[in-house]
């Protein structure tokens, strides 16, 4: 007789306390089995692939996209025992006891998984599975060849979760069972079973925001392509347009709109949420003082365009924020005090050690600010490379819970939208922020002369528990005379 089993949402990391249901990867019918990336959420502070705990079929999705579920509440029901076997007769065959217990909501223990148990499954199943398995043979090929290119890019994904039994990169999905799109029994929405696409499309997708599952696919088997992709954002460009002339206005796609369309109202949660939280407990928590300096980096910009045409520097991107990053380490190296945090609860000043340099980053999920780890021990390429990788995966949404962990200090690139300065909040736990400024060309006293330089600003916010005005601008000067005259660094190296 089946066997049910529940698998309820665990926490991902941070000891959060509740994530959105993103996209499921399976739908009632599939059969499942341990270590298949079977959903994607949303926590505070990133996407997560969960992995199933179970081998079984799906009986039941409790939870639908879109949905905000409290860590410890079911999402999904299994019957681990599709064979069908009798209670009681628990026996392999050779008189042994099955007894291989599985980690779920539940005591129930899960059935033997041997090849044996597989092949035996397609003669018990539930009706309508057995009616899908009937087709298998027919379409095995076209099953094999829709699995390898709209599933590609999952294996390697790394999104996994301590306690799970998952090894990073092992995640996949199972390959849709032939037939799910013409189910016994009725009608089905097409959108139930996990989308087909490539991973070039996919990316595309995930940059834009855009749910695949809203895409009509005009592809072979179901497969959604980019052009389905552009043909659905101009579909939905007019008919945004429409309802608000002359306005894009995606991040109301999530809202309720007032019957008169005058206001819609957006629920505030993931990553918006939590930066609301910490950037309300940092300004009323942390006493704020914020310093400028406008400084002449021309020299500066020199470097980026030797190192830029230098072949060692070929495989990397630089840029004048990797010379600012490099200038606050050397900063930091000199004046240590200033990379600490403030333990209220036992009324202590944390100094620490090692230098975690938070970058902060704006994606389509919100800000984010994930650091470099141990930053201080990065020789200049090895940094560029870091920071990098960092921007990549900010800007895919791929960031993970742990590399926004244990951050000791920031930067706010700013410039990078045209803005000159600007009075930045830290980031919790953190002594001090810098703002990097736009650079711009600029009348500048040079050698008593008024000449054309690159001119930016730099403005760095601390916590005055923990920063004197005195040592904020020493910190502050030192950033500015390394990008001032960029062989500073070689003195203080």
């Amino acid at each position: 007789m089946p066997t049910y089993e529940r698998f309820n949402l665990p926490d991902a990391g941070e000891g959060l306390t509740e994530a959105d249901i993103v996209t499921w990867h399976i739908a009632v019918g599939d059969a499942i089995e341990v270590n298949q990336a079977i959903v994607e959420i949303e926590t505070a502070k990133s996407l997560v692939e969960l992995p199933s705990p179970f081998t079984g079929v799906v009986t039941k999705l409790l939870v639908e996209v879109g949905d905000t579920v409290e860590v410890g509440a079911p999402i999904l029901e299994v019957d681990v025992d599709p064979d069908g076997e009798p209670a009681g007769d628990t026996s392999d065959g050779n008189g042994a006891a099955a007894d291989v217990a599985v980690e779920s909501g539940t005591d129930a223990a899960s059935p033997p998984s041997g090849e044996a148990d597989k092949d035996a499954a397609s003669d018990h199943r539930p009706r309508e599975v057995a009616a899908q398995a009937a087709s298998r043979s027919a379409h095995s090929e076209e099953s094999a060849a829709r699995s390898t290119e709209g599933d590609a890019d999952e294996a390697g994904s790394g999104a996994v979760l301590v306690g799970y039994g998952v090894k990073p990169g092992t995640a996949k999905r199972r390959p849709r069972k032939a037939g799910a799109l013409d189910p016994v029994g009725g009608e089905q929405d097409v959108h139930d079973y996990p989308v087909l696409a490539k991973p070039p499309v996919r990316k595309l997708a995930k940059e834009l925001g855009l749910d695949l599952s809203t895409v009509t696919p005009s592809g072979p088997g179901g497969l959604v392509t980019r052009e389905d992709v552009e043909l659905h954002l101009k579909a939905t460009a007019a008919q945004t347009l429409a309802t608000y002339p002359g306005d894009d206005q995606p991040w109301l796609a999530a809202g309720t709109t007032q019957t008169d369309g005058r206001a819609t109202r957006v629920p505030v949660k993931s990553v918006r949420k939590r930066t609301a939280e910490a950037m309300v407990h940092s300004a009323f928590t942390a006493p704020h003082v914020t310093e400028f300096l406008t400084v002449d980096v021309t020299a500066t910009m020199d470097l980026v365009k030797r190192l830029k045409a230098d072949r060692d520097f070929a495989d990397v991107r630089v840029t004048p924020l990797l010379l600012v990053a490099k200038a606050l380490l050397l900063a930091v190296r000199r004046h240590p005090e200033v990379n600490a945090s403030w333990d209220e609860e036992r009324q202590e000043i944390i100094y620490k050690h090692y230098v975690n340099l938070g970058i902060a980053a704006s994606t389509p999920r919100g800000l984010v600010v994930p650091n470099i780890k141990d930053a201080h021990r990065l020789p200049l390429h090895a940094l560029a490379i870091e920071l990098q990788h960092l921007t990549a995966e900010a800007r895919s949404g791929s960031t993970s819970p742990g590399a926004m962990r244990d951050g000791t200090i920031t930067i706010t690139n700013v410039g990078a939208l045209g803005i000159d300065t600007g009075t930045p909040i830290l980031n919790p736990g953190e002594a001090a922020i810098l703002a990097f400024g736009s650079i711009r060309e600029q009348p500048w006293v040079h050698e008593g002369e008024i000449k054309i330089r690159w001119v930016t600003q730099l403005a760095l916010s601390f916590d005055h528990r923990l920063v004197d005005g005195e040592l904020g601008a020493r910190v502050l000067a030192d950033v500015g005379r390394v990008m001032n005259d960029p062989s500073q660094g070689l003195v203080w190296a």
